[in-house]
């Protein structure tokens, strides 16, 4: 994710804010620890899920029709956005037709889950506009990932509602995901994750393996997302506290050089300080910087994570890939770094 596009539009989303509404000193403050927990309901077949795109426009209809086919293989209805299909710029809208959906969703009786269709870039930009009350007032599932991130760590730090980083609308949703997110949302289960296991025909595991940084259990919250969102973060109300948790993070399309400059950062707020354990998903498509010469993605994670003495491995299933895990955010979990697994200990639905 180009995380010099994401601080420049949370930049100027803040500073056009606060000239033209000095409402925005309410949210001044750092966010320090969360709100009480806030769940939204399990989801029912025949339930409408409400469809939204808060970030990155869509380049085609077929991403609209194809969420609304996965939605009607578990038996939901679809409402979908009014601006669903609009475009600013890469936006998929202005800020307030983005906005109007988001809090339509949530205030609309008849909607009870909302379905990102896609990520992309702009999501920051509606943090300072967002109605918090309206979002506590009504809890409701969110799912999504990437630049969807910045919602679900805002809703955390600002009400406390557990929300879900894992696929989008115009994601590959193949059995395992489906399996998932029955699972999940219709079934509320306890969620155990772990990478598949060899074939019978491999005398090793060669593919989606894990790599331990530091072995251990460790028992916390469990708080996370795409890095550059959570460095980008840093310093507003809308990052939560990381006290005692358990960090997870995953990037796309970033170079070694910022990777490393957002790993410094999240280590130079006090964040890694705070953690007490630490998973590293998929960083599809990452690549060395030009230059003289790359760090590693396993050099970043040895200089930065290892002298934490924390439990942490990298390599879940966490990310931009097809088969991803549906992570609920703000539930307690453990994970072993030695075996890769990450066990929720809390339900995430009522």
């Amino acid at each position: 994710m180009d995380k010099r596009t994401f601080l420049k539009s949370l930049g100027l989303s803040i500073g056009a804010l606060a000239i033209a509404d000095n409402s925005v000193s309410a949210h001044s403050e750092i966010a320090g620890s969360v709100q009480s927990l806030l769940k939204a309901r399990v989801l029912k077949p025949g339930n409408t899920i409400g469809i939204i795109t808060p970030a990155g426009a869509l380049s085609e209809e077929e991403s609209i029709t194809m969420t609304k086919e996965v939605l009607a293989h578990f038996g939901f209805r679809v409402k979908e956005g009014k601006y669903i299909r609009a475009r600013y710029g890469n936006l998929a809208g202005t800020d307030q037709e983005r906005l109007h959906d988001l809090h339509s969703m949530f205030a609309d009786k008849e909607v009870h889950g909302i379905l990102c269709v896609r990520g992309g870039n702009g999501a920051s930009r509606l943090l300072p506009q967002i109605d918090y009350e309206l979002i506590r007032r009504n809890p409701k599932v969110l799912l999504g990932y990437s630049d969807i991130t910045a919602l679900i760590l805002a809703f955390y730090a600002k009400v406390g509602l557990v929300s879900f980083h894992g696929v989008v609308g115009s994601s590959t949703w193949s059995d395992y995901v489906a399996r998932l997110f029955k699972e999940q949302f219709i079934e509320n289960k306890l969620a155990v994750y772990e990478n598949p296991k060899k074939s019978d025909s491999q005398i090793i595991q060669y593919k989606d393996r894990i790599q331990t940084i530091t072995p251990g259990i460790a028992e916390g919250t469990i708080i996370g997302g795409n890095l550059t969102l959570v460095s980008g973060l840093c310093g507003t109300p809308y990052l939560p506290s990381f006290q005692d948790a358990i960090l997870f993070l995953e990037e796309i399309d970033e170079k070694s050089d910022r990777l490393d400059r957002m790993f410094c950062q999240l280590r130079n707020a006090g964040i890694l300080s705070q953690i007490k354990g630490f998973i590293f998903g998929k960083c599809t498509n990452c690549g060395p910087s030009g230059g003289y010469g790359s760090l590693t993605l396993e050099q970043m994670l040895n200089d930065y994570i290892k002298p934490l003495g924390i439990p942490a491995f990298s390599g879940a299933m966490i990310g931009h890939i097809s088969d991803q895990f549906l992570m609920p955010v703000g539930v307690r979990a453990r994970m072993n770094a030695s075996t890769g697994v990450i066990e929720y200990l809390e339900k995430s639905l009522l």
